[in-house]
């Protein structure tokens, strides 16, 4: 009888329940003796014989496909244990299997790391089966290299479970990761949520690729923290969870999140300060992960409505802030479709001929249950909700319907006044809807004018510019509501391309007794008249503060004094009685 590389040796009879290799013990198929050495040596896969002795497993044979793969000659191998080709990765759970298997003289498969003589890497599937010869524990091996399938099976991985852009898991992954880190927690966990304000304005100012860059870097920050889980979870937010964190530790690594946070980005191309709205909640052992990002959520949600207040820590009145968006998002779309959203009518006054010329149309909900309803009860959360678009559209149609019926044989035509969000303009472009919703009711451009916030004109983005250039193309006039209230600045007069200011109700309700509010209103008429903007005071119920703003030159003045706002009918009654 001869082993694999063709020598005599004695034969030895099997022992125990495993199986017996020929080249120990061939019994009753001796016939195949002679092909075996040869069979095993052109096989493509790996073959390794190695004898147990106590915690080593030193090598007898190897064949030539071993020697390809790994790139060890034969005479290199043979007597040492094959852990070499494990490199430094020692600590490999496959390894710890192999460990296991072997001292219970068990089979056993894994797929592993392996290190090839130049040091290069492979992904090892590898067969081990015990043979019992003679008392002896031998270990048969089969090694295959996987390295292509293994790569496609991470690349595949990679791509179901992290966010390409940041390098962070996604959501999906974060959460399952999170709860199965919740359950093995004998401590408290802390899961926060932030999101980069205004990160819209980076993609339309710089540009998506700089917008990527910006995303890419806030990941990279944020995995320095030392959270055990780090998540993109959608757009420009971001989700962490830290282990053992109590009261004093959770501070302590919120300001650390805080600080990763704080300095200007740089990324090609640009140098930006970047701001963040930031909720977290604490959970005890026994918590759902899925229950702390909810409520971190809701922390972020209340975070961004007062985002110089810091980072905040979930409240219950965060969750019911939630709960109330979800059912007045509901309620919203219940109001369109039944048409509970609609609109009433405030004269504009020529204050020298007392001759009405236009309106402002004031949004109003007809609740089924709580009656009419004002613009501050559900303006807000049609905002946060996206509602407002839907909102927005229907509301300008409506007015535009109305316009044209009114005007509709009139000498002198009445310009239309209505609110319009941020959000419609930096959603969507304002000045195609507008122009649509025109023409589809056959209403002139020049009967309408946009009523715009202060603080919306801040954000003079290319994009909101356009829009703005774009809508006085068509003929419809841009106002500045509330004129002085906000964030006034004559740069915003001479950026955008306004047609009227509304001099807020503030100044005008003290005119007749606060000299300073007589000074800024006549200073603010004159600045319109010379820019040849339209000036419109709001807020006027006495005679006496017609009179003054009349005498300052005011043209058109709007409040109590010459009506309340009413609906259509009433409106176009009022108008008959002129």
């Amino acid at each position: 009888m001869k082993d694999f590389k063709g020598q005599p040796t004695t034969p030895n009879s099997a022992s125990g329940d495993h199986s017996t290799i020929g080249a120990y013990e061939l019994g009753a198929d001796a016939e195949l003796h002679p092909i075996l050495p040869g069979v095993i040596e052109a096989l493509s896969d790996g073959i390794a014989i190695a004898r147990i002795v106590g915690t080593s497993g030193p090598l007898l044979y190897v064949n030539s496909a071993f020697e390809r793969l790994t790139g060890y000659e034969r005479d290199e191998v043979i007597g040492k244990d094959c852990r070499y080709l494990q490199g430094n990765e020692r600590d490999q759970a496959e390894v710890v299997r192999i460990r296991e298997a072997i001292k219970c003289a068990e089979p056993v498969d894994v797929t592993l790391r392996n290190y090839r003589r130049d040091g290069s890497l492979f992904w090892n599937a590898l067969s081990l089966r015990p043979i019992s010869v003679g008392g002896e524990l031998f270990y048969f091996g089969i090694l295959r290299d996987v390295s292509a399938i293994r790569e496609t099976e991470i690349a595949l991985e990679r791509a179901a479970n992290v966010d390409q852009s940041t390098g962070c898991l996604n959501r999906q992954s974060f959460m399952i990761a999170a709860e199965d880190l919740v359950a093995r927690q004998v401590g408290p966990v802390l899961i926060l949520k932030l999101d980069a304000i205004g990160f819209h304005d980076i993609n339309a100012g710089y540009g998506f690729d700089v917008g990527d860059a910006l995303l890419f870097e806030i990941g990279r920050r944020l995995r320095t923290t030392g959270a055990a889980l780090v998540a993109r979870m959608g757009a420009n937010e971001f989700a962490l969870m830290f282990e053992g964190a109590d009261e004093t530790s959770g501070s302590v690594l919120i300001e650390r999140v805080v600080t990763s946070l704080s300095l200007d980005f740089i990324v090609p191309g640009a140098s930006v300060p970047l701001r963040f709205a930031i909720g977290y909640a604490v959970g005890e052992p026994g918590t759902s992960a899925v229950s702390l990002v909810r409520s971190a959520g809701a922390a972020l949600q209340a975070a961004k409505l007062d985002p110089l207040s810091g980072p905040r820590r979930f409240r219950e009145t965060d969750a019911e802030e939630a709960r109330r968006r979800v059912r007045m998002t509901h309620e919203l779309k219940a109001a369109l479709d039944n048409d509970e959203i609609v609109y009433h009518f405030q004269p504009q006054i020529d204050l020298t001929t007392g001759r009405c010329v236009g309106a402002e149309a004031l949004v109003r909900w007809n609740h089924p249950l709580f009656g009419s309803q004002l613009p501050g009860r559900f303006i807000h959360a049609a905002e946060q909700t996206g509602m407002i678009l839907n909102l927005g559209e229907r509301g300008l149609a409506a007015v535009a319907a109305f316009a044209r019926c009114v005007n509709a044989g009139r000498d002198r035509q009445l310009r239309f006044s209505i609110n319009t969000s941020a959000t419609e303009f930096l959603h969507r472009d304002m000045a195609e809807v507008v122009d649509r919703i025109l023409g589809e009711s056959s209403a002139d451009p020049r009967w309408f004018t946009l009523e715009l916030t202060e603080s919306m004109l801040l954000n003079d983005t290319p994009g909101v510019l356009d829009a703005f250039r774009r809508l006085r193309r068509l003929g419809v006039g841009l106002s500045v509501d509330d004129f002085g209230t906000g964030y006034s600045s004559l740069r915003l007069l001479e950026t955008f391309p306004m047609t009227e200011i509304k001099i807020d109700r503030s100044f005008v309700g003290e005119l007749p007794s606060s000299e300073s509010k007589m000074v800024i209103v006549r200073a603010v008429i004159d600045l319109g008249r010379a820019l040849g903007l339209t000036v419109v005071a709001e807020g006027i119920e006495t005679e006496a503060q017609r009179a003054l703003l009349a005498e300052m030159g005011c043209p058109i003045g709007q409040g109590y004094l010459f009506g309340r706002p009413c609906d259509g009918e009433s409106f176009v009654k009022n108008l008959g009685s002129q």
